[in-house]
């Protein structure tokens, strides 16, 4: 009896860890697919995402399920083949190549980033500078001020002393930037080639950067998301081998934002800062997708979903599903909506309590919220209308996304809102 109990539970754990399936490098025609059926999700359900997608000007949806491709969507005259922009997504990238470059004693992180941008890269004083790390940069904590209308200047004149590296959370392009030079400096390559050696010769992702951006077919994505999963391996090769590194990337890096990893958002942390906001939100990055799912958010939606807990990843790319924003906007709750209502026994969910405080959403003439008071802020973290009486008058707004903040006592909670 017990050694039937013993091969049983073999039997579970054989079926409940079955290895990631990995594509060819070299091709992606013969990519391994399931079935709705064998995944089971709805038609319906299927073609309900589909619809959604179409309708917020999406150009690729993939979902990728334990490795292989449960769903591949391209819209208008996209196709797999076609090229789009990462925008901000590709931070995600950068961010593995810094871990790559560590590894190979090339880079690191401790280190001043002075070590690889040499002296006076910035307006600060060679004290200042030699407190400013590269993990800094990876966190978006330089202290660095800069010019909100051009936060890709790199020139010294640009990058000025605001305050104690570590001590304040700011969105900055730039300093981002600054990471590309400093592995070209430190590995003595191109960024381009160090990418080409290192990422998409082993994963076969393809792709150009060009002016700190990766364009690149949507699969190449897919197959950049599969690697996360699997834990920084592609097909037992370890691409990541810095396993603190890893970790340290996917997981909170600072207590100002929980959210932010190293150059990586993540969900499920209960607070979260918007770019250019100077604000802390009180609830999940994406209250509706899983909590351990963290991801690459680019302007205009281009996103790659990973979730280790349901073995998935998501790729989106297109113009914007709502409106222009810098990283996180309303689509991405709207959009998880649909994906968990894939299984046949569920439906599409309806706003969590976090993203109930306002009312309608998406607006048009008024919006009204359950609180003491709200403060609304553009995409660029303009305050734009504040009110301690509802409704808000918002009918001389331009469409767009804004941030909205409802106090009610000593709490506050933030959502998205859409005003059409």
């Amino acid at each position: 009896m017990l050694f039937h109990l013993c091969l049983f539970a073999l039997a579970v754990v054989s079926v409940t860890a079955q290895p990631l399936y990995f594509p060819a490098a070299n091709s992606d025609a013969s990519w391994a697919r399931l079935s709705s059926a064998e995944l089971g999700w709805c038609q319906d359900k299927l073609d309900s995402l589909v619809s959604f997608a179409s309708r917020s000007d999406t150009r690729a949806l993939i979902i990728l399920k334990d490795g292989k491709i449960a769903l591949e969507q391209y819209f208008g005259s996209f196709t797999k083949d076609s090229l789009w922009y990462w925008a901000s997504a590709g931070k995600t990238v950068t961010a593995a190549l810094v871990g790559i470059a560590q590894h190979q004693k090339q880079m690191d992180i401790s280190k001043s980033s002075a070590t690889y941008l040499g002296r006076s890269w910035s307006s600060c004083t060679p004290q200042q500078e030699d407190a400013i790390t590269v993990r800094h940069h990876l966190t978006m904590t330089t202290g660095i001020g800069f010019d909100r209308g051009n936060d890709n200047c790199k020139t010294p004149e640009c990058l000025r002393y605001r305050a104690v590296p570590g001590t304040i959370w700011d969105y900055h392009n730039a300093c981002y930037l600054l990471l590309q030079d400093m592995i070209e400096k430190a590995t003595n390559r191109t960024f381009q080639q160090y990418y080409n050696q290192q990422l998409s010769q082993k994963l076969g992702m393809g792709g150009l950067w060009f002016n700190g951006i990766l364009f690149s077919r949507p699969l190449a994505m897919a197959r950049f998301g599969l690697m996360l999963l699997a834990g920084g391996v592609w097909n037992g090769d370890t691409i990541i081998k810095d396993r603190e590194y890893f970790n340290a990337m996917i997981n909170t890096s600072q207590q100002l934002n929980r959210s932010y990893g190293y150059l990586f958002w993540l969900n499920g942390k209960a607070s979260f800062m918007q770019p250019g906001i100077p604000q802390v939100f009180q609830n999940d990055l994406v209250p509706s997708a899983p909590k351990d799912m963290y991801a690459g958010m680019g302007k205009n939606d281009q996103r790659v979903y990973v979730v280790p807990s349901q073995r998935m990843v998501v790729v989106r790319m297109g113009d914007p599903g709502d409106t222009s924003a810098p990283a996180i906007s309303g689509y991405d709750d709207a959009l998880w909506r649909y994906i968990n209502a894939l299984p046949c026994n569920t439906s599409v969910g309806e706003p969590t309590s976090q993203t109930t405080s306002v009312w309608p959403n998406p607006a048009t003439t008024v919006v009204s919220f359950l609180g003491d008071s709200a403060v609304l802020y553009d995409v660029l973290g303009n305050e734009v209308m504040r009110s301690n009486t509802s409704p808000l008058d918002v009918s001389r707004l331009p469409s767009g996304t804004y941030q909205v903040v409802v106090t009610q006592e000593t709490a506050r909670v933030g959502s998205p809102l859409i005003i059409r």
